[in-house]
């Protein structure tokens, strides 16, 4: 899958969940560009900061099977929500954004393998 599509489908996910939440408030996304923009930073943070956070957490990730990532990729969306500003994309919790990395990543992995089996 290319880098546009992905960056596209991260925006869709990211609206829809925020929708998703948006009576309780837990996840919120000002508007469609602002979740496009959420989605290229977390690209960017994915490509350069992302490694070397797993290589620093390798000890754990090996100890817990892998489920640490998890905790990686909320790291990333809290970080995403830092850069992109609070006002525009937050998370009311560390809970909340586990929880909105974790669906993230279960769409990103069912996508993607529609898209690979689609292709071969």
């Amino acid at each position: 899958m290319g880098f546009w599509t992905r960056i596209l489908i991260n925006t869709l996910l990211f609206v829809a969940i925020a929708g998703f939440f948006s009576q309780s408030g837990a996840f919120y996304v000002s508007n469609i560009w602002m979740a496009f923009a959420a989605s290229l930073v977390l690209s960017i943070l994915n490509a350069l900061v992302k490694p070397i956070l797993f290589v620093f957490s390798l000890p754990i990730t090996i100890l817990t099977l892998g489920l640490f990532s998890i905790v990686l990729n909320a790291v990333m969306l809290q970080l995403t929500s830092y850069f992109v500003g609070s006002d525009n994309f937050h998370f009311s919790s560390f809970g909340m954004s586990i929880l909105v990395a974790i669906i993230v990543s279960v769409c990103n992995a069912i996508i993607s393998s529609h898209f690979v089996s689609r292709r071969g």
